[in-house]
């Protein structure tokens, strides 16, 4: 059977030389992308990948939700698990749109059609059987799962990967987030509109972007953004606007050096970051934005566009949700789901054999498309030795990478290796040596020294290899 494990001394360039050399199962040449407006092709689920031989026969795992962590358990469950496991899919699109590399769609260098891509390589290459729909119940102690046309599936096992859901917050509603006031955290329409709006500023306008508290999907992505929406307003000749970041976080969460560099060097006098913001409001009609600074103040903000990054959690946890109604989202403010990470099974007693991943879990890593990534290949390794009356690798690793554009040309990065810690059961970051704690002080990410163009080069390398991992 083949696992998945990277040691802890695979460095950035290492994974990115491995991944590219094909030493990672399922690395061909991406066949799924789509061109923007054709709808996937329907092919019959004949697998044509070398599937592993194991003793697994009859057993059945649904998997819910195709985005990262989706779409990359579906793959190694079945390349794994081999013919005798029963693969399905359910998602309710029939394309995915990365939101990763989507801050690019800003300042026109990618549009949401180049980051489209259709999943029917899951199922032409590794026979993984797709179901449109939603999940809108789960029955825990039959194993089923009812969908948004009525009907039923049984499961062995259940791998929810629903992503995030968005909170209605500052006096915003979900309709001003779709036709006003775009948070644009996912890859797609409202991408496409805030570019649309930062294209249309004039001299002297104001951008203000907010930050919720951690943690919230991507760490460094708002920074960045910042920097891209910067770069893009000097480069395009507009003069006199400004950037301002209204963060409810008391400092950088992600790649804090590289940021703070940029934002009083390549930036300065355009982005004005402000740390430790409470009560922020915003008029979606006016565009008018008041809040409290971290003295006590109250100021006011009149912006020409308003992109309010606004608190998420996990998809289905909001109150009367498929999530909440099952008891999965069992975190301490009920927003997320609190998982064992040796397999990602769920912590909720009852909930034996339902496992989360990806932005919804709670697990010690960031909320990020690469470590969505490397928890569903955990998780896939851990169910196919339940599966197979063994027991999940009691010491997992997982490799953490993302790259950040500065510029329209150039670009910084963040990486760390994570090691199972047995005494908190959670994932933390590990030295080089291994460990997660050096001379009494955690262990902490590594990133670039500097920014630079041949980052830039090297983050189309890292997202093409991850996309192609994950699909094809």
């Amino acid at each position: 059977m083949n696992t998945f494990k990277i040691t802890n001394e695979l460095s950035r360039r290492q994974w990115m030389a491995v991944a590219a050399g094909g030493l990672a199962a399922g690395l061909v040449p991406l066949t799924g992308r789509a061109d923007g407006d054709r709808a996937p092709s329907r092919r019959p689920n004949t697998p044509t990948a070398p599937l592993a031989t194991t003793a697994i026969s009859g057993k059945k795992v649904v998997v819910v939700g195709g985005g990262m962590a989706g779409m990359t358990a579906a793959k190694y469950l079945r390349l794994w698990g081999g013919k005798g496991l029963e693969v399905t899919l359910v998602e309710p699109e029939a394309l995915y749109t990365s939101s990763i590399m989507s801050n690019l769609v800003l300042n026109g260098s990618r549009t949401i059609a180049g980051l489209q891509y259709s999943r029917e390589t899951l199922a032409r290459r590794y026979g993984v059987v797709a179901r449109t729909g939603r999940l809108t119940a789960i029955n825990r102690a039959a194993r089923s799962l009812t969908l948004s046309d009525g009907s039923s599936l049984g499961y062995d096992r259940l791998v929810l990967a629903p992503g995030i859901s968005f909170d209605d917050a500052y006096g915003l509603t979900t309709a001003d987030y779709d036709a006003r006031t775009p948070h644009a955290w996912r890859g797609g329409a409202q991408t496409t509109l805030l570019r649309q709006q930062i294209t249309a500023m004039q001299d002297r306008d104001i951008f203000v972007m907010t930050i919720p508290k951690a943690p919230y999907r991507c760490p460094p992505g708002p920074y960045e953004r910042a920097c891209v929406v910067a770069d893009h307003l000097k480069s395009s000749g507009r003069a006199g606007c400004q950037v301002v970041v209204l963060d409810e976080n008391p400092v950088i969460q992600a790649e804090r050096h590289t940021f703070e560099t940029a934002f009083a060097g390549l930036h300065a006098g355009v982005i004005r970051y402000i740390p430790n913001v409470t009560g922020i409001q915003i008029d979606p009609a006016s565009k008018v934005v008041t809040y409290v600074d971290g003295v006590g103040g109250t100021q006011v903000i009149n912006a020409r566009v308003v992109n309010p990054i606004v608190p998420h959690r996990a998809a289905g946890s909001e109150a009367g949700g498929w999530l909440a109604q099952a008891g999965l989202n069992n975190s301490a403010d009920g927003r997320w789901a609190m998982v064992n990470v040796l397999s990602y099974e769920s912590t909720l007693v009852g909930a034996e054999g339902i496992h989360v991943i990806g932005d919804a879990s709670s697990c010690g890593m960031p909320k990020a498309g690469h470590v969505a990534n490397q928890e569903a290949k955990i998780c896939a390794d851990a169910i196919i030795r339940l599966l197979s009356g063994a027991q999940p690798d009691p010491q997992p690793v997982a490799n953490s990478a993302c790259y950040s554009p500065i510029t329209a040309s150039s670009a910084s990065w963040l990486t760390a290796v994570y090691q199972y810690d047995p005494i908190d059961r959670r994932m933390k970051i590990a030295s080089n040596g291994g460990q997660t704690l050096v001379n009494g002080v955690a262990a902490t990410a590594t990133e670039a020294a500097s920014v630079s163009q041949e980052n830039f080069k090297d983050m189309g390398t890292w997202f093409n290899t991850l996309m192609k991992d994950t699909l094809a």
